[in-house]
């Protein structure tokens, strides 16, 4: 029980990625509090994983709803000593093409959610002496693909994000990481096959680009959030982390 007297809040975590974040922290011992937009699965989760887990409505699009995340994690479990920032949401198009209400909402969700979720949690950080922050990226905030502009402009913030605050917090005793993953099995990029005309070719060319040859399962990039959230991290400060297949090297 590694996490056991530890409490997490975790953004996005009904799907994908954070819902395998969700479930691992709370295998571990930890009590997790997770915000989505999508209520009836966080109630679901929650009701599944039992009292230690909690779910709270919330959009990082409103700092509102952030802050009641914080406050419920203060009022169930007394505080909050870990902050997993995973939502988000994907909106392509080429840099001329994209119009700028698909330009303001991703860089809105992806990137300034992140920092409304450390405005209102990193305080209750703050009380308990310190404590970790992971911040999901992407290798896109690493290398280009075609027709992802905001998404990884975002992502590439969020990389500068992470090593800025892991700077400005250090003396807080809070640890700042990044991890980069690369194509995962989420229902974000499950979206954008439906919405792809040959999907089955995407999915190929994708898997193609990996060195490994296949795309990643959520469970496996919760793996690397939680040991950089454990203390078994103690002396990592401001790493992007990739998680990736190898998908980077190929760009580099």
């Amino acid at each position: 029980m590694e996490f056991k007297g530890k409490v997490v809040a975790i953004t996005g975590g009904a799907k994908g990625i954070g819902r395998s974040c969700v479930e691992l922290f709370a295998a571990r011992g930890a009590e997790v509090v997770f915000s989505d937009i999508d209520d009836a699965a966080g109630e679901a989760l929650a009701k599944a994983l039992g009292r230690s887990v909690v779910f709270s409505h919330g959009d990082v699009r409103k700092l509102a709803d952030m802050q009641a995340m914080a406050a419920l994690a203060k009022a169930r479990f007394g505080g909050l000593d870990i902050i997993v920032n995973n939502a988000a949401i994907a909106l392509n198009g080429v840099i001329d093409e994209i119009d700028e209400e698909r330009w303001t909402t991703v860089i809105d969700t992806n990137l300034t959610g992140f920092w409304r979720t450390m405005k209102a949690c990193v305080p209750l950080l703050r009380e308990r002496g310190g404590g970790a922050i992971v911040n999901l990226s992407s290798v896109q905030g690493l290398i280009g693909f075609q027709g992802w502009p905001a998404y990884a402009a975002a992502k590439g913030a969020i990389i500068a994000l992470t090593r800025q605050c892991a700077i400005d917090l250090a003396k807080a005793g809070i640890r700042v990481n990044a991890v980069a993953p690369g194509t995962i099995m989420t229902p974000m990029n499950e979206k954008i096959f439906e919405e792809t005309e040959d999907a089955q070719a995407l999915i190929d060319s994708w898997n193609r680009a990996h060195p490994i040859g296949r795309f990643g399962q959520p469970s496996e990039v919760a793996e690397l959030v939680v040991f950089l959230a454990s203390d078994r991290a103690s002396f990592i400060t401001g790493e992007i982390v990739r998680c990736d297949g190898g998908l980077a090297i190929r760009g580099e």
